[in-house]
């Protein structure tokens, strides 16, 4: 990669946790050169989501073929039409793997409704009591449904779960509410692009103990590498960003963000 003042890679001192990816979904190269990549650029771990029945078996395979990487089980909004009882029996029983570390991504998306909102609902309840009974945290999307998240949210409050709302872009006031909830907000390249000053302004208040990194790769590269598909070796130029938003060295960053995965996800392993 050229080394330019933009493009060389961020200098920080504490390995970085890449906590939400699609390592099945990228193309650019073999599975194991994004792993070297990455852990060249200073990322210790690499957590691939998952999606979709038809993808759960795949992350799977991926945690036991690389020791790097971990995962989840579940299956997004976009696909709660095809979640089903059976569906939920093999979320269960996937996340029984030792490298399972949560079950996601799970939630709500009215913005595209890929999938009736009825079925939404049902679908994330469903998941989270799966959650619950594996004893695992929640990897979850929400788009444009404020209003149901935080209301299923307020369902199972204090029955014990927990979690992060990855590639945060809601309201304010729904990640006051979350953060208040004991849940992480996940961050991402969109906290580089030009017209994202909405989440910038939430990260601004939201506590670094309470921020997660994440690539969400292949999607939403971060500036300066918008147009290539995004890889979890572009994780530094988040880190980067998130401490020019919060005022504090990339090496704060790093620590606590860090730290912040390994509570949330690792610590039971």
């Amino acid at each position: 990669m050229p080394a330019t003042s933009r493009h060389e890679v961020p200098v920080f001192s504490t390995p970085l946790i890449e906590t939400h990816c699609h390592l099945d979904y990228l193309k650019q190269d073999t599975t194991s050169a994004i792993i070297a990549h990455a852990h060249a650029h200073g990322i210790a771990k690499i957590i691939t989501i998952a999606v979709e029945p038809e993808n759960l078996a795949t992350v799977l395979d991926l945690v036991s073929a690389h020791e790097q990487v971990y995962g989840t089980q579940g299956v997004h909004p976009h696909s709660a039409d095809l979640y089903s009882e059976a569906v939920g029996t093999d979320i269960a029983q996937g996340a029984k793997h030792p490298k399972i570390l949560a079950i996601g991504e799970i939630g709500l998306d009215y913005h595209y409704d890929n999938s009736p909102r009825a079925q939404q609902r049902r679908a994330f309840t469903a998941q989270l009591d799966i959650a619950l009974a594996a004893n695992l945290p929640i990897v979850v999307h929400t788009r444009d449904a404020d209003a149901d998240t935080m209301a299923i949210f307020k369902e199972y409050s204090g029955r014990g779960l927990r979690g992060v709302i990855h590639s945060f872009t809601s309201s304010p006031e729904l990640a006051a509410f979350c953060v208040e909830e004991g849940f992480y907000l996940g961050f991402n390249g969109i906290v580089s692009f030009n017209k994202a000053d909405n989440v910038r302004a939430v990260l601004a208040q939201t506590p670094l103990a309470r921020v997660l990194l994440e690539t969400d790769a292949p999607y939403l590269t971060p500036v300066p590498f918008r147009g290539k598909e995004n890889a979890p070796f572009y994780l530094p130029w988040v880190a980067q960003k998130v401490a020019e938003v919060k005022g504090v060295s990339i090496d704060e960053v790093a620590e606590t963000t860090t730290a912040n995965a390994q509570r949330l996800f690792f610590s039971s392993l």
